[in-house]
């Protein structure tokens, strides 16, 4: 049997480029780089940051469902004049507010992702008057830096001490129900850290780029 022909294939394929240090066609390269280009979006929005932006978005939702569990009338441990004021106006225009409440801390939440996606950037074409323009960086960022620095302090006044005083009401829940309504509200706490997370480096990115 001749041992040309293996010796010629391996030839043709060392001459394609494998060999030592070489990738295959179909593979990808690994390293540093590779792992580089995971972490940041060809735009340049780091992975951490659009991640916080995602958890942002939900860092809203517990407490939401919480207060529309309210707004339809299921019980949820308050008792005395609290129980009746809620039971004569929900359902009612108390379901209204707190509806109209949820949906508001959704949206605001929700406009964390403009931070980390085009739209952020550039104002969507179906916008009246608006659409197409580039949006200023300091238009998103001021506003987004003001938030964030409300959010935190409220969150961490709720959370050093301000959620303890309004649980020590009698008439707010108790026992299973107060640890419900917190695990509810304690995702909050951290909505301030994240949008602040998300401007700095959006901030970077678009303040980079305009000089």
């Amino acid at each position: 049997m001749s041992t040309t022909a293996p010796i010629a294939g391996v030839e043709g394929v060392a001459g394609v480029g494998v060999g030592p240090g070489a990738s295959a066609p179909g593979t990808t390269a690994s390293g540093p780089r590779a792992t580089r280009k995971r972490a940041v979006r060809p735009d340049g929005t780091p992975r951490w940051a659009e991640l916080a932006a995602r958890a942002t978005v939900w860092t809203t939702v517990p407490s939401g469902l919480w207060r529309l569990a309210l707004g339809v009338g299921i019980p949820v441990g308050f008792s005395g004049e609290l129980a009746a004021v809620f039971e004569d106006n929900t359902p009612g225009w108390g379901t209204a507010y707190l509806v109209a409440l949820s949906g508001l801390a959704e949206f605001v939440a929700f406009l964390t992702l403009g931070l980390v996606r085009p739209w952020g950037e550039v104002v969507p074409s179906w916008i009246p008057l608006i659409g197409g323009r580039t949006v200023r960086p300091l238009a998103a960022i001021v506003p987004a830096t003001i938030g964030s620095a409300v959010l935190t302090y409220v969150g961490l006044s709720s959370l050093f001490g301000g959620w303890a005083d309004q649980l020590s009401d009698p008439e707010a829940p108790q026992g299973l129900a107060a640890v419900v309504m917190t695990l509810c509200y304690l995702p909050l706490v951290a909505w301030g850290p994240l949008v602040a997370a998300v401007t700095f480096a959006y901030a970077r990115r678009t303040l980079g780029r305009s000089r």
